[in-house]
């Protein structure tokens, strides 16, 4: 009997200093497996891990608000079978007064102009880690996750809090940021000036993505001061790309698929919560959407992860391509313009 290549764990995380009952995370790690077809495996649905090139390095993927982590289980999946675990957080915050949302945790105070950066700004991501030395620790995963390659991604509002959150003094492992979707946009109500944007750290290499058509980003500007319509739909992200990111430290690229909206990276997407409502249909269809954002995420991924020299070559193909479905535009410097072979 052939058995699932992938296979996934849950694990129930408190998070500390938060109040019942938003208290908790629940976390789903995608792993590589190895079926064996044994009376355990059948009894209990777990299934070992395949040893074949573990230790696994980590990607840590934060959803947009009100998406369903589910939506992201087409790339944690992919992922798995390129070697990688890959962990899908949920939880539910009160964010915002009188707005309970499904949410990738944020520390809304933490983001004050007199208080960013000096601390992390995501409640989930510490505890993750802890959750997956236990993981590390005993079990089918038994010393075949490294977290000391570690990746952090994330989508529009999971991606934000992984590009504020990306730096190596907090999380020594990081060798990687990707995001789709994201910008550093500050919010007004939090003090800020218009369109002001929070400096990003550029600990580690960034690869930012978004979709030509992105309806959700277009029509949230009044939240940092700007009028509706005075953006294009791309104008947040190619911004934070080119204002927010240092240009002195790690490298970073930024790629703008042609045809995508702002939840192209979601699939199959609840359309009951969030705000699609905003979007654009999209002008390419979706699956070749993903395969591309796939190809993108996997060899920056092993890249990052592995200095995997020929994804890197291949990263940068796609990313020097103007080809009908998606282009590149504000590059400074690739990740791959850097040799990364044993750097992390």
């Amino acid at each position: 009997m052939r058995g699932p290549r992938v296979r996934a764990l849950y694990r129930a995380l408190s998070l500390l200093g938060a109040e019942a009952p938003h208290d908790r995370a629940i976390i789903k790690l995608y792993y590589p497996a190895r079926f064996g077809n044994s009376a355990e495996e059948r009894n209990s649905g777990v299934v070992p891990a395949d040893d074949t090139g573990s230790p696994y390095p980590v990607v840590i993927f934060l959803p947009g608000i009100n998406i369903n982590p589910e939506s992201y289980a087409w790339l944690a999946q992919a992922l798995a079978r390129q070697g990688f675990v890959c962990a899908l957080p949920t939880m539910v915050a009160e964010e915002m007064p009188g707005y309970t949302s499904l949410t990738p945790g944020l520390t809304i105070t933490e983001l004050s102009p007199d208080q960013y950066g000096k601390r992390p700004s995501s409640p989930l991501i510490g505890p993750l880690l802890t959750a997956l030395d236990d993981w590390n620790a005993s079990g089918p995963l038994q010393q075949m996750i490294d977290t000391g390659r570690i990746l952090l991604g994330g989508h529009s509002g999971g991606g934000s809090v992984a590009l504020l959150n990306a730096r190596s003094q907090w999380y020594p492992g990081l060798c990687g940021v990707f995001t789709y979707g994201a910008h550093a946009g500050a919010a007004s109500v939090l003090g800020y000036d218009r369109g002001a944007q929070f400096a990003l750290p550029g600990d580690v290499p960034t690869l930012m993505l978004g979709g030509e058509l992105d309806g959700c980003i277009a029509n949230s500007l009044q939240r940092y001061g700007l009028e509706p319509g005075s953006l294009s739909a791309t104008d947040m992200v190619s911004r934070s790309f080119e204002q927010a990111l240092p240009h002195n430290k790690a490298p970073a690229a930024l790629a703008v698929l042609r045809g995508a909206n702002h939840f192209s990276l979601a699939w199959p997407h609840d359309t009951s919560t969030g705000r699609a409502f905003l979007e654009a249909a999209e002008t390419v269809p979706g699956e070749l959407l993903r395969s591309r954002l796939l190809r993108l995420v996997s060899r920056f991924a092993r890249t990052c992860a592995h200095g995997d020299t020929r994804a890197a070559r291949a990263l940068q193909r796609e990313l020097d391509q103007c080809g009908p479905a998606y282009t590149l535009t504000g590059r400074r410097e690739s990740p791959v313009n850097h040799t990364l072979t044993g750097t992390h």
